[in-house]
């Protein structure tokens, strides 16, 4: 039964929280770094890449991506982490966690410097290879979601280990505040050191032909803390839950946690026969037994993180968009290339300081106190009340005087998102289901929060556009405008909040308590550890 655990289980579930936990938490946290960092600092550049590669001689307005470059150029990174959290979420149940963790981080580290050298002679060349180098970063920042939640959810004690998940995933909030200060830092020196007018009093001149390192630079820096963490990670033993109940070496986990943990961890060679011998902990994620202990869990991390992230991604990756429609970034127009990369940052850090960090971290203090589900539906009810308020008298948010209402108002939707179900959905499945397909569990639930992201910013990028065509950005059709879009929005985080419902709480809960790992197929017993209700 589950309650009959091997001792190094019992110890890891036990074990006060030490210097080790702390480390785990800073190297799976730099990979979460780079991975925010890498996934948005793109749309820090996106206005200027139009400017650079689509300048148009006489044209009105700045030069900008056509719709399907933008598409491709903000999405194709969301397709390659889908593709990544799938397979290595596999790969890591099969081969093991550490084995796969170098590759993930190696990957990222090789695209981004790719992706900032960009070659062609022509538009059409540069962002080919642009766009080819950013899946790849993108499938190795997939790799990095359901490896990193699992390893420090086997690491973890019980009593802190959502804090300590949560943790890893809120350093994303730390690097999207890096990417904006670091393109306001290189913005600033650029434009010191190459004057250029705006594009209103000479529009060819106000993109100088530096401002083509300006973006490679910003996202080559995405390689720089991912490299450092390089070392440790190999140095990282496999987690003793994937060493015990996977690879069946149990003598071997409890070495290595007597190791790290500095507890004193006995091996149980009986237990570890029992647990062989024991058939019904050994059915597959196609099983009828899976979908009967599961399926309703798989169900509701999918759909919850689904919903979550079409309405997370849409808000954050076009988010320069949302402040020029306020009148927060000055018109184009007023603006040399680099001097608007300068402002769209701004606006980023911003808003990053004031209501993403904050968020995460409110996340991590709370999540053990309120619980995974308090705080994942919490969150869902203020960003569909906070959505609802700016969609529905939009008309007065864009108004000069009540600009810096509207922000507000857009940022405590990204509070209670980071205070919510963005930190709680990465949270929750790396704890309810069991360690042989625990990352593969989470890559599922990971990947269909993709599909989520994906829907977001290549639906947005149309939905969001005027009303009136001749309003419209150009090469768009015209869109419900922003207003509609936020409804829709709204919305969708109410359906989140809906799903919801179906997750369970799994706070101050051991790991095998929670996935029921090798319990004996007896619906009797589940039924009474259920309180009396039949298993899901």
């Amino acid at each position: 039964m589950a309650g009959d655990n091997l001792q190094v289980l019992n110890a890891l579930d036990t074990v006060k929280t030490s210097y080790y936990h702390f480390t785990a938490v800073v190297i799976a946290g730099m990979g979460f770094f780079t991975d925010a960092y890498d996934l948005f600092c793109i749309s820090l550049v996106t206005k200027l890449l139009g400017r650079i590669y689509y300048h148009i001689d006489g044209a009105a307005k700045p030069g900008t991506l056509p719709p399907n470059v933008s598409a491709a150029v903000n999405g194709v990174a969301l397709c390659g982490t889908l593709a990544g959290q799938l397979f290595f979420g596999w790969l890591g149940d099969k081969m093991g966690r550490k084995r796969v963790y170098g590759m993930t981080l190696m990957l990222m580290v090789l695209c981004s410097v790719a992706s900032g050298l960009s070659f062609g002679h022509n538009a059409k060349s540069v962002m080919t290879t642009l766009c080819f180098f950013r899946f790849w970063l993108g499938f190795g920042i997939g790799g990095d979601y359901p490896l990193s939640a699992t390893i420090m959810s086997e690491y973890a004690n019980k009593k802190t280990r959502g804090a300590f998940i949560a943790a890893v995933f809120a350093m994303q909030g730390f690097g999207i505040l890096s990417g904006g200060v670091f393109a306001i830092i290189i913005a600033s020196v650029f434009n010191n050191a190459y004057k250029a007018p705006t594009y209103a009093v000479d529009a060819l001149a106000s993109t100088v032909p530096e401002a083509d390192y300006v973006w490679r630079i910003i996202l080559m820096f995405g390689a720089l803390p991912a490299a450092l963490t390089y070392y440790w990670r190999m140095k990282m033993p496999e987690t003793a839950r994937y060493t015990a109940l996977v690879a069946k070496n149990e003598k071997q986990a409890a070495a290595d946690m007597s190791k790290v943990l500095q507890v004193e961890v006995q091996a149980e060679p009986e237990k570890v026969e029992q647990l062989k011998q024991n058939k019904s902990g050994q059915f597959g994620l196609f099983s009828k037994e899976f979908s009967r202990r599961h399926g309703l869990h798989l169900l509701g991390t999918t759909s919850t993180w689904f919903l979550l992230d079409i309405a997370y991604y849409s808000q954050n990756l076009f988010q320069k968009d949302i402040f020029s429609s306020v009148g927060w970034i000055p018109p184009a127009k007023t603006m040399n290339a680099i001097d608007e990369v300068y402002h769209i940052a701004r606006a980023q850090t911003i808003l990053a300081c004031v209501s993403t960090v904050p968020g995460y971290w409110f996340t991590v203090f709370f999540i053990d106190r309120m619980g995974r589900f308090a705080i994942q539906l919490m969150g869902f009810f203020f960003m569909t009340v906070f959505m609802f308020a700016l969609a529905i008298p939009y008309h007065h948010w864009t108004r000069p005087e009540n600009n810096i209402g509207f922000i507000i108002m857009y940022g405590l939707t990204f509070f209670f998102a980071n205070f919510g179900p963005n930190a709680t959905t990465f949270v929750v499945p790396a704890e309810i289901f069991p360690a042989r397909l625990r990352a593969t569990c989470h890559g599922i639930s990971a990947a269909a929060g993709k599909a989520g992201a994906i829907i977001g910013a290549f639906g947005f990028l149309y939905l969001a556009q005027n009303q009136d065509k001749a309003k419209a950005d150009a090469g768009y059709p015209a869109g419900i405008g922003v207003k509609n879009s936020l409804i829709v929005l709204g919305f969708i985080n109410l359906a989140g909040l809906l799903f919801t419902f179906l997750v369970p709480e799994s706070k101050g809960k051991s790991l095998e308590e929670m996935s029921r790992e090798n319990e004996d197929e007896n619906p009797e017993a589940e039924e009474r550890q259920n309180g009396g209700l039949p298993p899901v």
